[in-house]
């Protein structure tokens, strides 16, 4: 088992995530439960600061843990995607991935594992409890479950990226071939058997938070737009029913002008040329979205080009 870890500027994180990953680890292996080679595959998704230097000396100290770096910041979900893929290369049986933060309960993973062995596939971590978020993040977060699934969005009710995910599904998910990544959404989609494992959230080990409050607007605009086209749906339809509306009210504008009331004024003129170009523009917004997304995925961009990885430096120093 490879336990996927996505690292983005977390050097002051990393130093008290990793005795924790390591205690897991040793429980894990101790108890049967995963063979002795499983390890930790941290992925820095280029980081700015002394992340990938942190990592070399984890990798250094401790042969279980290895780690790639990308060879430039690609975003959480390109990198959980590297870690991923390289796992899989590896050949390794089942991958767990989790954030360094240490908000997502590293022993869970003992019971996703037992999960694994009774035979799912895919087991994913959902926060049951969110007690140490704040109100405006948890209200904000459901917000964002609820959102994907009224736009269709096939996704788990507070999952974030904490799963485990077997050998088949890797293989699987290795035939996606989105540049717009939302694993969220997507592994769902690829089916077998699941389960869920519930764990209590806690407060960020160490280090700021990389999603605020407006790039997780973001996040969920991309999520929805990558995986449904019921927003598109949704303006059809609302332009259906403003093409209704205003046929009722053309009839009325015309019955009045032939029974002589027609009373003269701009108001009704002005509020209706505002509200239909507000209307269009939002429309040509979430559209102009999907064809930026088909711009992206027509170009058929690698999603993720490692340039260093632990093993090949040491490799590197021995000669």
């Amino acid at each position: 088992m490879t336990v996927v870890v996505p690292c983005y500027n977390e050097e002051s994180t990393l130093p008290v995530s990793f005795p924790l990953f390591a205690e897991e680890l040793n429980q894990l292996t101790d108890s049967g439960l995963v063979a002795p080679e499983s390890g930790v595959l941290f992925v820095d998704d280029g980081s700015s600061d002394a992340t990938w230097r942190t990592i070399c000396d984890i990798a250094a100290r401790d042969k279980r843990f290895s780690g790639i770096r990308q060879s430039r910041n690609r975003g959480h979900q390109c990198a959980l995607w590297a870690g991923l893929m390289e796992a899989r290369a590896l050949g390794c049986d089942a991958t767990i991935t989790i954030d360094c933060d240490g908000q997502d309960d590293v022993h869970a993973m003992m019971e996703m594992v037992r999960e694994y062995a009774k035979g799912a596939e895919i087991v994913y971590g959902v926060r049951g409890d969110r007690k140490s978020d704040t109100f405006f993040k948890r209200f904000t977060a459901e917000t964002f479950y609820r959102l994907q699934a009224a736009m269709g969005v096939e996704a788990v009710f507070n999952h974030a990226d904490y799963r485990l995910l077997s050998a088949r599904v890797l293989d699987a998910l290795s035939e996606y071939h989105e540049t717009n990544l939302y694993l969220r959404g997507m592994i769902p989609l690829v089916g077998f058997k699941s389960a869920k494992v519930f764990y209590s959230r806690k407060e960020r080990l160490a280090g700021q938070s990389h999603y605020p409050f407006l790039k997780m607007l973001g996040f969920a605009a991309d999520g929805i737009t990558s995986l449904s086209i019921k927003p598109i749906r949704l303006i059809t339809l609302f332009g259906a029913l403003v093409s209704l509306l205003s046929f009722f009210m053309g009839v009325w504008s015309l019955v009045s002008w032939i029974r002589g009331t027609v009373v003269r004024g701009w108001t009704s003129e002005v509020l209706c040329v505002c509200f239909l170009g507000g209307i269009q523009l939002l429309s040509l917004g979430v559209i102009g979205e999907y064809i930026g997304k088909i711009y992206l995925e027509v170009k058929r961009r690698p999603r993720a080009i490692i340039s260093d990885r632990t093993w090949q430096q040491k490799d590197e120093d021995r000669q």
